[in-house]
């Protein structure tokens, strides 16, 4: 983080715009430029001077009492998760030098397990970055396979955009949650390569990026529409690595005696049946036994 920077002033600029004045128990009159509450009106709520709270939107002062991000928390109605990201905005000395890349490195056990599990199943970095896979990984998205990145795929690639029925509710998960990952490490080599890449070509990336949402990831179904055996659904889970910090396994699974765990057996099938003695023919369609698994 450099002198220059203002993370404090962003967030609160970012938050206090997504805040109704309705929400807020103002009424809402005269001509607003911009949507969202005015500077002194969080100031009002919050019970602070007008001018201190424009100094912590302008960086002047990064230091607030725990007492006044509490007020601003209260004002902007932030939650748990929100307000611990917003803690962590306080200032503190910042870096003089960029911290090296970090290497994420999977265990030879976790690599091992991967091969065992009977569902697609996938390790994934810090920034969504793909470091291991199994072959029902990729056979319910090529795109889940080493070397890709889940960030970059699904705003990007439409045959991912397409294979996710929820596509928008995703994209703000993924944003939302890198957010989460980074927290104030935000010299990170990877993480300004990522955000910088995506900024630039996508205008849906950028405005969820301005909202300054966090979350974590947590397990959730998930409803794929997939070219092979139409639409599924998937429960994920995600589970932290012991002793790999950042990395996390991520399984999809379906209800055990259900039409979806019938359509994800058909899926497993199609990576041990060989195709011209290369392996399976991902591009063509798994057709279900006659009378079943038709949508």
């Amino acid at each position: 983080m450099t002198e220059k920077s203002n993370r404090l002033g962003e967030y609160l600029q970012a938050r206090r715009g997504l805040v109704t004045p309705d929400q807020a128990g103002l009424p809402d009159v005269g001509r607003r430029r911009v949507p969202g509450l005015r500077r002194e009106e969080v100031a009002m709520l919050a019970g602070i001077s007008a001018e201190y709270y424009l100094r912590l939107e302008r960086g002047r002062d990064r230091n607030p009492s725990p007492q006044v991000l509490e007020a601003i928390a209260r004002v902007l109605r932030l939650d748990d998760e929100h307000m611990t990201y917003l803690r962590t905005l306080v200032a503190g000395k910042p870096r003089k030098t960029r911290r090296r890349a970090r290497v994420e490195t999977v265990p030879n056990s976790t690599r091992a397990l991967l091969s065992t599990l009977p569902c697609p199943s996938f390790v994934e970095g810090r920034y969504f970055d793909i470091l291991a896979a199994n072959a029902m990984a990729s056979a319910l998205s090529p795109r889940l396979s080493v070397g890709g990145n889940q960030l970059l795929d699904v705003f990007l690639d439409p045959a991912e955009q397409a294979l996710l029925l929820d596509w928008e509710g995703t994209l703000e998960c993924y944003v939302s949650s890198l957010r989460q990952a980074v927290g104030p490490d935000t010299d990170d080599q990877r993480f300004i390569e990522l955000v910088g890449r995506l900024s630039v070509a996508s205008p849906r990336f950028r405005d969820l990026w301005n909202r300054h949402d966090v979350s974590t990831q947590r397990g959730a179904p998930v409803l794929f529409d997939h070219p092979q055996v139409g639409e599924i659904t998937l429960h994920r889970e995600r589970l932290a690595i012991s002793g790999a910090e950042g990395l996390t396994l991520t399984m999809y699974h379906a209800e055990p005696g259900s039409e979806d765990a019938d359509k994800l057996a058909l899926l497993a099938s199609s990576t041990l049946q060989p195709v011209n003695g290369h392996g399976p023919d991902r591009r063509a369609p798994i057709h279900p036994p006659t009378g079943e698994l038709r949508n």
